[in-house]
């Protein structure tokens, strides 16, 4: 897919790129602020049932055919390993992650979109320039948890890591699932289903979990329910749609940007906004694994390209 500036301003596709940069990394921060007194199932599950039923209803009140039952269960399917696994590893893992290091951990993405390619059918193996990139990656994921972090002394507990990682692992799944899986033909009567079904099995998790139970309207604080509505409003629809919108717009290589501006933003604003530390450990891994993203999403694009 080649640029295409003739369908869009040059301040139409500025504005979207602002709103995926700024807005998404700053969805972390809002995370970490919603669950302070939001159980994180039952908040990610509301923000996500709510969103998805208004992107549903606009898709359908523009004319998107009504999905299949077939659709649904794609979509249900890709819901759960999206917004379940990737996003219910995220809010879960943010009660005691900072949003910054979140954000830094789950930008792995890249990796496991390249391993996924590489171990299954047609086992598409990474050019040289990927597999620098994985070993880097590594490399700066040991530089932040481990090894002192295993023994309780670095920046990000073990645990918070190794769930955030099977998260991002969840999403890359999610994201082949999306992508091979039959679904509608309008984008965001898609992410609507996806985010209603994610949304759901993230509600029916927090109740399995006693959230429900731990919900207390009255105790919910100023600063978590502006988190919430913040992530209901910019973070799922601002955002989403600006993604949707974006992807008939620029090349994969000029949207794939974002993986690695998104951990900035986030570490940025944590630092500047909820005074996390910002360590010199921090630094040295965020700088090594946003390299490692930027060379893997740079060269996947570029082999994309020249194989199309």
């Amino acid at each position: 897919m080649n640029d295409r500036p003739g369908h869009a301003s040059r301040a139409q596709i500025i504005a979207a790129f602002a709103s995926i940069y700024l807005v998404w990394g700053s969805t972390y921060l809002a995370i970490s602020y919603a669950v302070e007194t939001i159980p994180p199932f039952i908040m990610g599950g509301t923000r996500f049932v709510i969103s998805g039923a208004m992107l549903y209803l606009w898709a359908r009140s523009r004319g998107a055919p009504r999905p299949t039952r077939l659709h649904w269960r794609n979509g249900i399917i890709a819901g759960g390993f999206l917004l379940l696994g990737g996003n219910g590893a995220v809010v879960w893992a943010e009660q005691f992650v900072p949003s910054g290091l979140t954000a830094l951990l789950v930008s792995i993405l890249p990796f496991w979109l390249v391993i996924i390619e590489w171990v299954r059918p047609p086992r598409r193996r990474p050019s040289g320039a990927v597999l620098i990139g994985l070993i880097l990656g590594f490399a700066g994921i040991v530089v932040l948890v481990g090894p002192t972090g295993v023994g309780g002394h670095g920046d990000v507990r073990p645990i918070g890591a190794l769930v955030l990682i099977l998260g991002s692992l969840s999403w890359a799944i999610g994201s082949f699932w999306s992508r091979d899986a039959q679904l509608p033909d309008s984008g965001l009567l898609t992410t609507g289903m996806e985010m209603l079904g994610g949304g759901v099995l993230l509600l029916i998790v927090g109740a399995a979990t006693g959230e429900i139970a731990h919900t207390d309207i009255h105790r919910i604080s100023s600063a978590s329910a502006v988190g919430l509505l913040y992530l209901i409003t910019f973070g799922s629809l601002v955002g989403f749609t600006s993604f949707i919108w974006l992807l008939d717009k620029v090349s994969p290589a000029r949207l794939g940007t974002y993986a690695y501006v998104n951990p900035i933003v986030a570490v940025l604003l944590g630092w500047a906004i909820a005074g996390e530390r910002l360590s010199i450990r921090t630094g040295i891994a965020a700088v090594i694994v946003i390299c490692a993203v930027a060379l893997i999403t740079t060269a996947r694009s570029t082999k994309a390209n020249q194989s199309g």
